[in-house]
């Protein structure tokens, strides 16, 4: 029987922003970015987070919801950060925002990247939630079964999620955003298989990583697909209010199933990992080597995968380094 392995996880995260990409590393994370001229802009920063050493947000199966909002929350600050530098022209304070700076004491950035969070979290409630709920609503007069519409709901939310995704990446900003991605996945994986971290040994890695967002976006709509299963009520307005309320717990189980997938390897988790991972043939391009440099400036700015190599790498036998 085979054995069980654990994976060398490096514990580095990174997202795609507009030209560049963001890596994090514990409470530290740095945004390099492609400027117009060819340089690489970098910025390093540490990150406390919104809830800080709260001990609730460590709570296995409640932790997931909490990762879910600090990413959000740092990935639209960092999004902002690469976007600062294509404008067409120079930002200039208006009146209106100087009107707001003085009612919010300066803190007029945070409240509107808070009130974007919101509003995209209601719109992938509408999309991903609702509109499933809605059109399986219009099925109940041909499938009289409740578990097989419960299925045909959970069918028809993982097609507007795989259309979504496929509508998107023919996008041609988005599709540099998803070669930036592909250069993200690609170093983490440079570093976690031991290999020295240079343009020619990143290039050569696979694009594809567990530990990917879009994976847990997979296994949040996999999971509430279970979950609506068997939870159930008959009145239409309280399921859909129901599988609203949900959500938190969907995203906790899901985040855990994401975190072990990415620590170990065995039959179960490579086989429910295995969607996830096609997914990011959507998600994730090949980036060019320029990519990948911006890729390895933000590694090496928040990881000192020199030191890792030594002591995760050169330690370990031959015949456990073998892909």
């Amino acid at each position: 029987m085979a054995k069980e392995r654990v994976n060398r996880s490096s514990g580095v995260g990174g997202q795609a922003v507009l030209e560049g990409i963001m890596m994090k590393n514990q409470d530290k994370y740095a945004v390099a970015v492609r400027k117009q001229n060819g340089e690489i802009e970098l910025m390093v920063e540490n990150y406390k987070g919104m809830f800080g050493d709260s001990k609730v947000s460590k709570i296995p199966f409640v932790r997931g919801v909490f990762q879910f909002v600090e990413s959000l929350h740092l990935g639209t600050k960092c999004l902002n950060f690469s976007a600062s530098f294509f404008d067409e022209e120079e930002e200039q304070a208006t009146k209106t925002e100087q009107f707001f700076d003085k009612i919010f004491k300066g803190k007029t950035q945070d409240i509107l990247m808070g009130i974007t969070i919101v509003f995209s979290l209601i719109i992938a409630m509408g999309l991903f939630i609702a509109l499933p709920f809605f059109l399986s609503s219009f099925l109940e007069q041909y499938i009289p079964n409740k578990s097989l519409l419960l299925l045909a709901e959970g069918f028809i939310r993982i097609g507007i999620f795989v259309g979504y995704l496929v509508l998107i990446s023919g996008m041609k900003d988005i599709r540099r955003v998803y070669q930036y991605h592909g250069a993200e996945h690609k170093c983490i994986n440079c570093i976690e298989k031991g290999k020295e971290l240079t343009v020619d040994n990143v290039m050569k890695c696979s694009r594809q990583h567990k530990r990917c967002g879009t994976s847990f976006l997979f296994f949040v709509v996999f999971v509430s697909l279970v979950v609506f299963f068997f939870i159930r009520v008959d009145h239409q307005l309280l399921r859909l209010l129901l599988r609203i309320a949900l959500i938190p717990v969907i995203a906790g189980i899901s985040y855990e199933i994401l975190r072990l997938a990415g620590r170990v390897d065995n039959i179960f988790l490579t086989i429910i990992s295995y969607p996830g991972m096609l997914l990011q043939k959507l998600t994730t391009k090949e980036p060019d080597e320029s990519m990948v440099e911006v890729a390895i400036a933000a590694v090496e700015a928040v990881f000192d995968w020199k030191a890792y190599y030594e002591k995760q790498v050169c330690e370990t036998m031959p015949e456990d380094l073998e892909e």
